[in-house]
């Protein structure tokens, strides 16, 4: 009869899920010490450390026409949205100081912020249309910008 190891032995699963736990966070460890570093080492910059600044956009609610009693829940409700989507991009502006390279702010934080204002504004013309003329020109307002 043959005394084989079996499949799955306790102790060597134990031992090697430990060293590549320990290999894993080494990797992470590192990551995050270079992650503020330029490629040729020499750390970051002042511009880099420099105060984020804020986002600012557009005001949308001045520029409606006369909302319909019947819409008027609805859009209120996607105004909101609109300043907590404002509140939310400037959070990450700040979590996110000394990230990405040159263009971070308008690839990770400001495209993204004028594509998800640019639906809830479409949201809101709809609504409107759904009873009264549906406003136009409305998506020249979606596009936000970096203030120091």
């Amino acid at each position: 009869m043959s005394r084989a190891l079996p499949k799955y032995d306790k102790r060597r699963v134990t031992l090697i899920g430990g060293a590549a736990a320990l290999v894993l966070s080494g990797a992470v460890i590192t990551g995050s010490a270079l992650a503020g570093e330029d490629s040729e080492g020499g750390g970051t910059d002042a511009r880099t450390l420099a105060a984020p600044g804020t986002i600012s956009c557009p005001d949308v609610a001045s520029q409606l026409p006369v909302v319909p009693a019947s819409a008027q829940a609805e859009v209120d409700r996607n105004l909101t949205l609109l300043q907590t989507q404002i509140q939310e991009a400037n959070k990450r502006l700040t979590d996110t100081v000394g990230q990405g390279g040159p263009n971070f702010v308008d690839n990770a934080i400001l495209g993204p912020l004028k594509d998800k204002r640019a639906s809830t504004i479409e949201r809101i013309a709809i609504s409107i249309g759904r009873t009264a003329e549906k406003p136009a020109g409305l998506d020249s307002l979606a596009a936000c910008t970096l203030t120091q």
